[in-house]
């Protein structure tokens, strides 16, 4: 092997873990993942170590073999990202970063000069403002969860009782919902894909359509450049999530996710360097791939899981029946609502493709049979 090329050690190896290996194979980067179960998605295909992610020992063993640390998930404790950063070890995006996604609170705070809703932390149901509005935890909500839409003051009352306090935000009225990825390298190079329409379902998004359509142009580069201006401003190494409510020609900023997203999925098929090309790429400060589309529109389905449990059989009627989708499966057990895989198609013409992508998804799901 030549030691010239260098070790990634990714905390987590779920789904975007398994969709980093391909680019990494490719460019000939070592991966070392560590896993909390040798059964996690991407453990499955990949060298890994096994442990808890909460455990400071155990993730400076894990990164003294690795020449980069960066993350799967949002869910490591900040004082164990700033232990391993103390013990010597290089971490992208940093702890400075990795706060904005993981503290809901100090993202408002430091995104103060970008368009937001309305919000405030409040530990006490009097300090509320008008109904409906959403609460949500602080940190560690994800894909619906640790979000509420609250309407009255007993709705309010249940939650605090949960949580201390909690970072409440005026109800947006959007007429849509769009995600823009951006990478960043330490070198301050920069890029960012077509904004992404994100179509969702009880909190879980179930579609994306890029590039958007529900957006003008005007609007989609708008978008880019609050992303990117923010990328800069929180000194972002690697790739991230930037989450936008639209509404009318007004943009407000939902949430930021520092790593590869569910809404860039599409770029793998959709774009000439993949957002897991580009994550690699930005943490080790090569020079970042070209970002543009391999065809006019992209669109990706979430198959959550449902009644089928078999995810192989479904390939014979939907290859048959549409030979240019692509199918990722995440080899996951199959759970009620669980995102197991994603399906996409790319082409000219919109409508079709979509019809395509829903049809696939559902079929999938089990919630249709033909």
């Amino acid at each position: 092997m030549n030691e010239r090329f260098p070790t990634v050690g990714i905390i987590g190896a779920g789904q975007l873990a398994r969709m980093t290996v391909a680019p990494a194979e490719a460019l000939g980067i070592n991966l070392l993942l560590f896993a909390q179960n040798s059964e996690d998605s991407a453990a499955q295909i990949a060298p890994h170590v096994v442990g808890d992610y909460r455990d400071l020992s155990a993730l400076q063993a894990f990164a003294s073999k690795c020449d980069v640390i960066t993350f799967e998930h949002e869910l490591v404790p900040l004082s164990i990202i700033k232990g391993l950063e103390a013990s010597g070890a290089k971490v992208s995006p940093s702890s400075q970063a990795f706060l904005y996604s993981q503290d809901k609170a100090a993202m408002r705070q430091k995104l103060t000069d970008y368009p937001a809703p309305k919000w405030r932390v409040i530990t006490e149901a009097k300090d509320c403002f008008e109904f409906p509005f959403i609460a949500k935890k602080i940190s560690g909500g994800y894909d619906g969860r640790g979000v509420w839409k609250i309407t009255n003051i007993a709705e309010l009352e249940d939650v605090l009782k949960e949580n201390p306090q909690v970072l409440i935000e005026e109800l947006i009225d959007f007429d849509s919902e769009i995600a823009v990825m951006v990478a960043r390298s330490a070198h301050g190079q920069a890029t960012s894909w077509a904004p992404t329409q994100t179509v969702q379902s009880d909190g879980i998004c179930t579609l994306t359509i890029t590039p958007a359509p529900v957006i003008s142009q005007e609007i989609a580069e708008k978008a880019q450049h609050i992303a990117l201006s923010i990328a800069n401003d929180i000194s972002l190494i690697g790739v991230m999530a930037v989450e936008i409510f639209v509404k009318a020609n007004e943009l407000f900023i939902n949430e930021l996710a520092m790593r590869p997203h569910n809404s860039g999925h599409w770029t793998i098929e959709g774009s000439r360097t993949s957002q897991f090309e580009q994550h690699l790429r930005a943490i080790l400060d090569l020079p970042l791939g070209d970002p543009a589309m391999t065809a006019k529109f992209a669109v990706m389905g979430n198959v959550l899981g449902g009644a089928k449990t078999d995810m192989y059989r479904p390939y014979l009627h939907l290859m048959a029946r549409n030979p240019q989708l692509k199918f990722h499966q995440y080899k996951k057990e199959v759970r009620k609502g669980r995102k197991i895989g994603h399906v996409t198609v790319v082409g000219e013409n919109l409508l079709e493709l979509t019809e395509i992508a829903e049809h696939a998804r559902d079929y999938m799901s089990g919630e249709i049979d033909e």
